[in-house]
């Protein structure tokens, strides 16, 4: 089943709001191996003007993971998950992502493409805070393998 692109520029509904943790950012900064103090100790994340302990840059896809659900659950879109390989992921912050922060996200199918029995479904998810500061988007692509 092909992906269906006349869902390029459907955005969904904002998720839930996510309390990022400070044992949150430090469980996943342990799991990455970042060891920069800032990660893991609030004064040393003060130390450089944060409010408190600053997650490692590829913290916000745990956030995104709600937003991500939305469309990969949409069954129009047409993806079959036991099929999805990553393929892509970035990030553009425009500030880093600290505990305590109350975050929302928006996502926006950017593309679909079919190629040689595959699909492609690039998607952007913008993060604010519930205030509506703008945290950082992130793009994320996946591919669903086609049948062999």
């Amino acid at each position: 089943m092909s992906l269906d692109p006349s869902y390029v520029g459907r955005t969904y509904p904002p998720t839930a709001p996510y309390q990022v943790g400070r044992e949150k950012i430090r469980e996943f900064a342990t799991a990455i191996g970042a060891t920069d103090p800032a990660h893991h100790d609030p004064e040393a994340a003060r130390a450089l003007g944060h409010p408190d302990v600053v997650a490692p840059p590829t913290f916000p896809f745990v956030v995104t993971m709600a937003a991500t659900a939305q469309i990969v659950e949409d069954p129009a879109v047409g993806v079959d998950y036991s099929r999805v390989v990553h393929g892509d992921q970035r990030f553009a912050y425009t500030r880093p992502v600290v505990a305590g922060d109350e975050l929302v996200c928006v996502s926006t199918i950017e593309d679909i493409t079919n190629r040689g029995g595959h699909g492609f479904l690039t998607t952007r998810t913008d993060i604010s805070t519930v205030a509506g500061e703008a945290v950082v988007a992130v793009w994320s692509k996946l591919v669903v393998r086609g049948e062999a």
